[in-house]
Parts: structure tokens; C-alpha cells; sequence
């Protein structure tokens, strides 16, 4: 694909499939024109400016986000992830914030959302994703294997700070609500 022209990100997920692509193969790769950047879900800060001082024009997108802050200092120039899907005001104003450097506005969400963002890290991260989609009325798609339904701890998130809308929307099992749907 990057022959044909084609921009190519290489995703970075050393913890679920048992490969890592370390920053120094991954500079290698951006290099030689294999890659243009890389979504990195290690949740190891050190690697993304290891990254940025090995291959300084990469792209590199915060995958974990539970790290988004961190990474967003540290350099990322996006994010991919799953909980803008569920929660896309709340996400959108954390991210831009982070990644002007804002950190008087982004402290306070990313700390209020950071306990339901520790849940991308975890091996049912994608249901941890989809339940909260259920639960603000967006359909993530069924839960089924090989991960199985969200039997997850579900963490308490201050909600105090951002109403949820009116609607038909009911809080996750543990008293969590909604931040931001719209």
C-alpha cells in the first residue's frame, strides 16, 4: 500500500498480540517509506518520544486512552480510539485541549473520565467500549465471543460536573452515567 501511495499506520498492540514493534523498528520502517506513522497501545509514554527522537516526521496516534494526555504531551498528532463513539463531546473537548497543550482544560475531564478510559486497556476492551454505546442509545454491536458479554468492573466516574441530557438513557451498573452524548 505505500508503493501505491497510500499512507500506512502500523498499530502497535504488544500485550494482545504478543508482538512488539519496538521504536527502533518502527523508525527503520517510516524510514524506508513502508509506514507514514504508528497507533501506539503499549500505554508506555517512554516509546512514544523514543519514537518522536528516532523518527521525528512519523505520525503518531495515542491508541490507549488511558494515556491520551501523556501521549498528546508528548507529541501524538491524533487519537484512534472507541469511547468518542460513546461519549463524542466529552472526548472531542479532552483531546483538543490535550493536544494544544491545555492542560488547565484538560486535567479536569481526563480525570474525571480516566477511570472508564482504563477500560480500553483491558483484554474486554471492546466490550467496555460497546456497553456504554448501549447505554447512551448508540449501538455498538453485540458482545459475544470470544469475549462474551461485559461482566466488567465497572469503575465510579464523577458525574457531577457534566449533566446527562434528557432521554432514554439509564446509568451502567455501578451508578455510572453518561458524561456527554451529543
Amino acid at each position: 500500500m505505500a508503493g501505491a501511495g497510500l499512507p500506512v499506520v502500523a498499530y502497535n498492540n504488544p500485550v494482545d498480540t504478543r508482538v512488539d514493534l519496538v521504536p527502533e523498528l518502527l523508525a527503520r520502517l517510516h524510514g524506508e517509506g513502508h509506514i507514514h506513522g504508528v497507533k501506539g497501545f503499549s500505554g508506555d509514554v517512554r516509546r512514544a518520544c523514543r519514537i518522536a527522537e528516532l523518527a521525528p516526521e512519523s505520525d503518531l496516534l495515542t491508541g490507549a486512552d488511558d494515556v491520551l494526555l501523556e501521549l498528546a504531551v508528548a507529541g501524538a498528532k491524533g487519537w484512534v480510539a472507541g469511547y468518542p463513539n460513546a461519549l463524542p463531546r466529552a472526548s472531542a473537548e479532552l483531546y483538543r485541549a490535550a493536544v494544544a497543550g491545555d492542560l488547565t482544560a484538560a486535567l479536569p475531564p481526563y480525570r474525571q473520565l480516566h477511570p472508564l478510559l482504563r477500560w480500553d486497556s483491558r483484554v474486554e476492551f471492546v466490550q467496555a467500549i460497546k456497553l456504554p454505546m448501549d447505554v447512551v442509545g448508540r449501538y455498538g454491536g453485540g458482545r459475544g465471543p470470544p469475549g462474551g458479554p461485559a461482566q466488567l468492573h465497572r469503575p465510579r466516574v464523577d458525574h457531577r460536573h457534566r449533566p446527562v441530557p434528557p432521554g432514554p438513557h439509564r446509568p451502567l451498573p455501578g451508578g455510572i452515567r453518561p458524561l456527554d452524548v451529543l
